[in-house]
């Protein structure tokens, strides 16, 4: 199914509604941008630990790049209970669902919109949370983005690392180390304070402790990669799957290890040169262009909404460095994409390598 490029090149406003919906774990808010067509895909976000979907999509989905998807694709953003701006302090008799439940509240969300399928967005726990409903339930999903996703649950030194930093460290100092890197937290000063300062005044600070509880507390997703001739009914997600993750993010070795254990020729795993711990932030317009790419080999978008990408070449070479090769228009499957700094700047190229 392919989706033709709109005539009329205006800037396209998509109706907006927003609603919590009831689930048998509780109620979520969400916000629909644009009208769901019957057999057509929505794209559904989740948030990470510490953000909402406006300090976690709004920059991403603002951008002016970002028109062409809109324009074709409804966008329905999901958080997660208590999280939202200005949400009240949840009673303290109650108990905040876990990872596993809240994966389940996505069936009810695509049930009270009336949607079909869906592509998802999550970042970090929302990129858990979408996995985890993509395995139980692959019927209703044709692509998952997952940025800094972990499939791993806490270690026992991880557990202890994290009762220390509980006892020692205040909720925004424990998400801000969550969020972004060593480098962005020292040297990025402005950065981390308007993301602090997002934290302490947008959000219900207990609520959001009750969410990283869960969080911390998650079972792995117990992926397994398929081998050829081997177990080729191994657990592992089912759609076509990009892995996204900035070189200076604190998820740089959970995501290189979640893109070891999925299927290789549906899993793609970009790897962003000169970026940090938030992606869809910092690059933007990579990350699109990346979604742009992948929502095209899920048999959307035509070529002719792809032309601004198709002027842009783009370099692949293997890790050894021992061939390259230019190609255009394709983000290839199971393999390592890696924008340059230079790119992030400027249009040059880019290095796609292979993972073993």
């Amino acid at each position: 199914m392919v989706l033709e490029e709109m005539e009329c090149d205006s800037v396209y406003e998509p109706h907006i509604t927003e609603e919590h919906v009831e689930s048998y774990y509780g109620k979520v808010h969400c916000i629909m941008m644009g009208t769901p067509k019957t057999n057509h895909p929505v794209i559904l976000t989740f948030h990470d630990v510490g953000l909402n979907y406006k300090s976690c999509f709004e920059t991403l989905f603002k951008h002016e790049d970002m028109r062409e998807i809109i324009r074709h694709f409804p966008i329905c953003h999901v958080e997660a209970p208590g999280q939202q701006e200005g949400a009240k302090t949840l009673h303290t008799g109650h108990t905040y669902p876990t990872m596993d439940q809240l994966s389940e509240v996505i069936p009810a969300v695509i049930k009270h919109f009336g949607l079909s399928r869906v592509i998802g967005v999550g970042v970090g726990a929302g990129a858990y949370i979408l996995a985890k409903f993509a395995l139980n339930h692959p019927d209703m999903v044709d692509g998952l983005v997952l940025i800094n996703i972990n499939p791993s649950a806490e270690g026992l030194i991880d557990s202890v690392t994290s009762k220390i930093t509980e006892w020692t460290h205040t909720l925004p100092d424990t998400l801000i180390s969550h969020l972004f890197g060593k480098v962005e937290i020292l040297n990025n000063h402005d950065l981390i304070a308007t993301y602090r300062h997002l934290i302490t005044t947008t959000m219900d600070e207990y609520n959001v402790s009750e969410f990283l509880h869960s969080y911390n507390h998650r079972h792995p997703l117990e992926v397994e990669r398929p081998i050829p001739g081997g177990n080729i009914n191994a657990r592992t997600l089912k759609c076509s799957t990009l892995l996204v993750v900035g070189d200076n993010s604190p998820a740089v070795e959970a995501v290189v290890d979640c893109n070891s254990k999925l299927d290789p020729t549906k899993t793609t795993l970009l790897k962003m040169a000169d970026c940090g711990g938030l992606p869809q932030a910092d690059q933007p317009a990579k990350v699109i262009e990346a979604m742009k790419y992948f929502i095209q080999g899920l048999g959307y978008l035509s070529s002719a909404s792809m032309t601004r990408l198709g002027s842009r070449t783009t370099s692949f070479s293997s890790i050894d460095g021992s061939r390259s090769r230019a190609h255009t228009n394709e983000l290839q499957r199971g393999r390592t994409y890696s924008h340059s700094a230079e790119d992030k700047h400027g249009p040059t190229h880019s290095t796609m390598e292979h993972t073993s």
